[in-house]
């Protein structure tokens, strides 16, 4: 429903109820077209999907707020217009299987969504099957798929995927998620020409082929001066060739004359080692003679240390055990001490309890002593009984009242269902009427759209006029019967069947003066005559036409109000015009010659017959009569008025047995209130008389308890003496245990002192042979040096000899000798030249070899290498060339394409910041909306950058999903979508639930600027689904709200009266 003078009902419905739903303003109206949006939504119909079995919904050009309770079906609705609209189940974040939007227990649902296109609209289906999770896709009323329907949305700038665009409220919190290059693009697709992200698209394809081109421009240049580098080296390859040639002959030399110098280096080792092997031996005979008396007396001193040492180990084992033993006599004389002090314990807590005893004896003589007053003071009140006895009297009556009361609930109850049951029957039977009804009206529609919306004009505007006026003839005219509604719609022409009937003329000037001539609607009005012709009677009577086969005039084939029969016998006489059947036709001949017959029907044709005024001739002409197209569909008007008085009785008696249900509530409530009061009373006499008896008994109790404790007395006395011989007895056992513990203490010190005389006899031994080795470790270390100082020499004079035999036979191997054959002179001069030493020899082949090893890679193919690489180096500056021209190509076409993208998105995203800093203005906060980037070539590294601030002594922060609270996120998430709805590149936005979490303050500024923002002409269709709002918003005449309800007890559409609803409120409020 909307706001201000203007209508538009989407009944909804879901469970088990089932609605036919009709808009106050059709989709795709000659009157309204240029009010909506190329791509918006005009009509969004709902078959057992989610919450509903069946629904449509037609919202407005302007700002849509669907409201209502949590799980009545708002987000349906949205999730509706995602789905038809070959959106992802992702972007709903519900369920990730299609099927899961039927609704349950069903095996197929069905949305389907009018969108509005220049030159005919665009209508999509969409049939979802549980079993198989697919979908059936219709375009326009043919089999379609998902890829034409993209395309066809695409086409229309629709994008649910973008959350700039269709925000459902499973996505709300995602939006501040998004980062900022993702709001740029979301933004583009939204609100930027189509050509913009394309741009931004192709610039980051071109930066892309740039860093290729770059890194290969690169690649090639650098393989390319490498190239050159090394042929440069090749020039020098084949004179160094030769020069490599001499050092490996100098080198072959110097191999052959090493052996020879490792051979006379070996020889004079070996020499050397010999001789100073026989001064080793010499010196060790020496040596082995001065040792000898020193470490006989060493060996003597050790034989003495050894029974020494055993027999300390057995001191020590036995100085151990005594201790251990003594331990374990000084843990008994602890337990007993223990136990003497738990006897000491136990005789305190004896005399602890009898204490208590006696204070307990005492306590319980006092009780005893104030129950007995008590009882005495009880004594004297009188006796209750009758008290009580009068109470439970009373409580009798209000049963049998109460009794009574339900009996007559009961009979209401009973008469409240029939009657309930009486009237869906009746509720049914005018749901059929009012389809047939419905019918009607969709075939008006389906062939005049603009008679349709100046029906749904008037049923708003009705009283507008003074006088009777009547919705097009189509719609009022009930035939008897269907077979009758071919004549009829034959005989009255189309332009009056669609035509409204009007009492007075000032009425039908006044509604042309609004339809067409201020809503540029094409209909048809006619004025009934002033003086009513619909009782005139026919020329003949029809019982004198019977024997022609004429049965009944066309006046009685159908039911119509009074003024639209009046117009019908006026103008088309309807009154004179019979209809016949077969036997007519055969008659024909005859027929036409009877002079009151002018006009007239056979079965399947229509009759003129004219006579000429001047000849006297008569001229007929016959019509094929065709089947009726929109009176096949009959109501009984007198029925239906018949029903809905026995339905207007129904809930009248419901009311008043409501009533009665009430009055009969209050006074049972009394009864109870009554009741209680009762029964409190009978409670409190109760408590009192049975206080003494209690009393009583309390004393004998108490009684019995005091002989108890007085008999279980402690005998303290007897208890010290038990105590006094248990101590006795524990300290003659600790005396046993001391005497022994000493005896074994006095073995540990003899055991001791044994040890000490023992250690110190060793210590005696211990330092003379400590003095004995300080004596000759010197000349024995000496002597263990020279043993193995002749080893080694030994050992090396063996390794030599066998060093030299390899060293001369491998150097004759090398000169290719024979064993006893001798140097040659050529290779004596050669080597005499060469260095004489192995150090020398080696140094010099060492530096010959890296010499020759500077030559590596040269031979006889250098030449042919060098000018194979000359042809290559051409080839690779030639193809140089070609990518370095590519990349400046590249480069020019993305700073043209920079500034057909940057320049317009710059002033873009101005002019959303300039509407969202006055947005944020309006409630006194501050907000900006800036392009941001980290660098000006890298192109998919810009995005939009949202900064807010909602308090006065804090700085402007970035929009993240953590700084933010969540209504701050919610308030700036919803002023940005408003800053892009002015822009207006998309037909439509949709929005779910976002306010959910602001505070009532911002929630009421916010709405505000929704309103004024999505109400202008300039912008296009917004959805906002809330399941709540404040009080006393400002609404706008541009507005449409639509209501969703459900529940298994609906409201019928056709008895929703809006006018008698804020008739009954405003009542209401007034007399509260």
């Amino acid at each position: 429903m909307e706001s201000g003078g203007k209508q538009r009902l989407s009944h909804t419905s879901s469970h088990s109820q089932s609605a036919s739903t009709r808009s106050a303003r059709q989709s795709g109206g000659e009157g309204e077209a240029g009010s909506f949006v190329e791509g918006s939504i005009l009509r969004i119909t709902m078959k057992n999907f989610l919450t509903y079995d069946y629904c449509e919904v037609y919202p407005g050009p302007n700002l849509n707020m669907i409201i209502g309770a949590n799980g009545t079906g708002k987000s349906s609705i949205v999730c509706a217009i995602c789905l038809v609209l070959a959106g992802k189940t992702a972007t709903l974040g519900r369920g990730d299987k299609v099927g899961l939007y039927v609704k349950r227990g069903c095996q197929k649902g069905s949305v389907e969504i009018e969108l509005y296109k220049n030159g005919s609209n665009l209508v999509i289906s969409r049939e979802i099957h549980v079993e198989n999770n697919q979908s059936l896709w219709i375009l326009n009323g043919g089999i379609s798929n998902q890829k034409k329907v993209e395309e066809e949305v695409k086409a229309l700038q629709i994008q649910v995927s973008n959350l700039c665009q269709f925000l459902p409220q499973e996505k709300v919190g995602e939006f501040a998620k998004m980062s900022k290059i993702e709001l740029l693009e979301a933004t583009e697709k939204s609100v930027g020409p189509p050509e913009m992200y394309e741009y931004h698209c192709q610039l980051k394809n071109y930066r892309n082929k740039e860093r290729e081109l770059e890194n290969v421009v690169k690649e090639k240049a650098s393989f390319l001066e490498k190239a050159k580098q090394r042929n440069e080296r090749n020039k020098h390859d084949v004179n160094r060739y030769y020069e490599k040639r001499r050092h490996l002959d100098v080198i072959e030399l110097l191999e052959k004359k090493k052996p020879w110098v490792e051979y006379e280096t070996a020889r004079l080792e070996l020499e050397g080692v010999k001789m100073e092997r026989e001064e080793a031996r010499k010196q060790l005979s020496a040596l082995r003679q001065a040792q000898a008396p020193m470490l006989k007396k060493i060996k003597q001193i050790d034989d003495r240390l050894k029974p020494i040492e055993d027999q300390m180990k057995a001191k020590t084992a036995a100085i151990k055990d005594a201790s251990l033993r003594c331990k374990q006599k000084q843990d008994q004389l602890d337990s007993k001490n223990k136990e003497i002090d738990d006897i000491k314990q136990d005789l305190r807590l004896k005399q602890t309890e009898e204490e208590d005893h006696q204070k307990r004896i005492s306590n319980t003589r006092r009780t005893i002593e104030d129950l007995k007053s008590e009882l005495a003071k009880i004594s004297d009140q009188p006796d209750v009984t009758p008290q009580i006895n009068g109470v439970n009297v009373e409580l009798r009556r209000i049963q049998m009242e109460r009794a009574k009361i339900e009996g007559e609930k009961a009979d209401l109850r009973r008469e409240s269902d029939n009657i309930t049951a009486e009237s869906r029957m009746l509720e049914r039977k005018l749901n059929d009427m009012n389809n047939m009804m419905n019918a009607k009206e969709d075939k008006l529609r389906g062939r005049h759209k603009d008679t349709h919306v100046a029906v749904q004009w008037l049923r708003k505007n009705r009283e507008l006029f003074e006088g009777n006026v009547y919705e097009p003839m189509m719609l009022m005219l009930n035939i008897k019967n269907p077979d009758f509604a071919k004549y009829v719609e034959t005989h009255i022409s189309f332009h009056d069947l669609r035509a409204f009937v009007f009492q007075r003329k000032d009425d039908m000037e006044k509604f042309m003066t609004e339809v067409r001539d201020k809503m540029n609607l094409k209909v048809n009005s006619i004025a009934a005559p002033e003086e009513s012709c619909s009782k005139r009677t026919p020329s003949r009577n029809i019982e004198s036409l019977r024997r022609f086969g004429f049965f009944t005039y066309l006046r009685e084939m159908f039911d119509a109000p009074d003024e639209v029969m009046s117009y019908l016998c006026f103008q088309y006489k309807v009154h004179d015009v019979p209809v016949g059947n077969e036997q007519t036709k055969a008659h024909i001949e005859t027929v036409i010659k009877e002079p009151y017959l002018k006009v007239f029907y056979t079965t399947d044709e229509r009759y003129a017959v004219k006579k000429s005024l001047y000849s006297g001739k008569i001229s007929t002409s016959n019509t094929p009569v065709h089947f009726s197209q929109y009176l096949t569909i009959t109501v009984d008007a007198e029925q239906k008025r018949h029903l809905e008085q026995q339905m207007k009785a129904c809930r009248s008696r419901l009311n008043e047995i409501g009533e009665k249900t009430k009055a009969l509530q209050k006074e049972a409530a009394a009864l109870d209130h009554k009741e209680n009061e009762l029964l409190a009373e009978k409670k409190r006499l109760s408590e009192l008389k049975g206080k003494k008896r209690q009393l009583e008994q309390k004393i004998s109790t108490k009684q019995d308890s005091l002989k108890q404790m007085e008999q279980n007395v402690i005998d303290l006395k007897k208890v010290e003496e038990e105590t006094k011989e248990k101590i006795k007895a524990v300290s003659l056992q600790k005396v046993t245990i001391a005497t022994a513990m000493v005896a074994k203490m006095k073995l540990r010190a003899q055991l001791t002192m044994e040890k000490v005389q023992l250690a110190l006899e060793m210590a005696g031994l211990t330092a003379e042979k400590t003095k004995l080795e300080n004596d000759c470790r010197e000349s024995v270390s000496e002597f263990k040096t020279t043993e193995q100082r002749c080893s080694r020499l030994e050992l090396r004079k063996v390794q030599l000899t066998e060093q030299c035999k390899g060293l001369l036979k491998k150097a004759k191997l090398n000169c290719r000798m024979q064993p006893n054959e001798e140097l040659s002179e050529d290779l004596c001069q050669a080597f005499s030249k060469l260095p004489d030493s192995l150090d020398e020899v080696d140094a010099l082949l060492n530096e010959e070899r890296s010499r020759a090893e500077c030559f590596t890679g040269l031979s006889e193919n250098v030449v042919e290498e060098y000018n194979r690489r000359e042809q290559e180096i051409k080839e690779l500056e030639k193809d140089l060339q070609k990518k370095t021209e590519a990349l400046n190509t590249y480069r020019q076409n993305i700073s043209e394409a920079r500034e057909r993208w940057l320049n317009p998105l710059k002033q873009l995203v101005e002019q959303i910041n300039h509407k969202f800093s006055d947005f944020f203005r309006s409630m006194q906060c501050a907000g900006e909306v800036e392009l941001h980037s980290e660098t000006e070539e890298e192109f998919d590294k810009y995005g939009i950058r949202i900064r807010v601030k909602f308090h006065s002594s804090t700085q402007l922060h970035e929009l993240t999903a953590h700084h933010q609270s969540g209504g701050e996120r919610s308030v700036s998430t919803m002023l940005y979508l408003m800053a892009l709805q002015e822009l207006n590149r998309c037909p439509f936005r949709v929005v779910d639930e976002i306010n959910q979490g602001m505070d009532p303050v911002n929630e009421r500024r916010v709405f505000d600027i929704v309103v004024r923002t999505a109400c202008k002409e300039t912008t296009s269709q917004y959805f906002f689904i809330t399941p709540k709002l404040l009080q006393n918003l400002t609404y706008a005449e541009e507005m449409t709200i639509l209501c969703v309800h459900n529940g298994a007890h609906m409201l019928a559409p056709n008895e929703w009266n809006q006018k008698a609803f804020i008739r009954r409120r405003l009542q209401k409020k007034a007399s509260a």
